[in-house]
């Protein structure tokens, strides 16, 4: 062993090793790994803010140090290192895994993620309007309107509306207003976290406005799923439909925690 802790989803080959034949080899789910440490707890180092598992470094799947440049992020990491019992299981650990996606992913191919990031504003979410039922169309402008003058007046990208899923051409200003801002982040972690919030919102302008603290992340989850509640409100909710929400919100909220902590004005 190299004397230091996988900080990704793979224990060290010789912690908590079953000897008993692999769960994958049965055809059955794989097993999750056992927790193969004491503590976990975080230190200032040359990186960053390193996670450390009983005194050694943390590493991402692929063997780079887990090391951040804000020590609150780091320390959503290690309680999430904490929170784990006897097993190691990744569906509750939504920051570690976004934090490795960056360090081995996003870092690598920066300008790539950007220009996905852009496309979005090319059908944005809040262009697209109902036209019915009415509770739909009222609180869809009672949402979303107010997002777009905020883009219209704080970034200065002005967006058109349609009806129904009508493609509507955004002002090709605007895209490059957009493209130019997502652009200037230095940072990949903002890069990182402003690809999920985009893509769960639907919406690069909602994702935006988290991430220059124009409105809180609770706003802009409600934001992005006012026409799945309205439908809910007038025919029930679908309880498979909600647990996947819930997922994918624990998801949204650790990519805003990073944002918000790494968006360079």
């Amino acid at each position: 062993m190299s004397g230091d802790f996988t900080g990704g989803i793979l224990p060290p080959p010789d912690a908590g090793r079953d000897e008993q034949a692999p769960a994958v080899a049965r055809g059955d789910k794989p097993a999750l790994p056992r927790r193969f440490y004491q503590r976990a707890h975080t230190e200032l180092r040359d990186e960053g803010h390193a996670l450390l598992l009983d005194g050694r470094a943390a590493r991402t799947p692929a063997r780079a140090p887990v090391a951040v440049p804000h020590a609150a992020i780091a320390e959503v990491l290690a309680q999430e290192w904490e929170a784990q019992a006897e097993v190691i299981d990744p569906a509750t650990m939504p920051m570690t895994r976004l934090v490795n996606s960056v360090i081995d992913g996003v870092s690598q191919a920066q300008p790539e993620v950007a220009a996905e990031i852009v496309r979005f504003a090319g059908s944005d979410l809040l262009c697209y309007r109902a036209d019915a039922p009415e509770r739909l169309v009222r609180r869809q402008a009672q949402l979303w309107d107010p997002l777009l003058d905020w883009a219209r007046e704080e970034l200065g990208a002005r967006f058109f509306l349609a009806e129904g899923v009508m493609f509507v051409e955004q002002p090709a200003q605007s895209i490059e207003t957009i493209a130019r801002i997502v652009a200037e982040q230095p940072s990949p972690y903002a890069i990182g976290g402003l690809h999920v919030l985009t893509a769960l919102s639907g919406s690069v302008l909602i994702a935006l406005a988290v991430a220059r603290q124009h409105i809180t992340p609770e706003a802009a989850w409600l934001a992005a799923h006012v026409d799945e509640d309205v439908q809910a409100e007038i025919w029930g909710a679908d309880e498979e439909a909600m647990a996947r929400r819930a997922a994918r919100l624990i998801e949204f909220t650790a990519a805003a925690t990073l944002v918000r902590h790494t968006w360079q004005f």
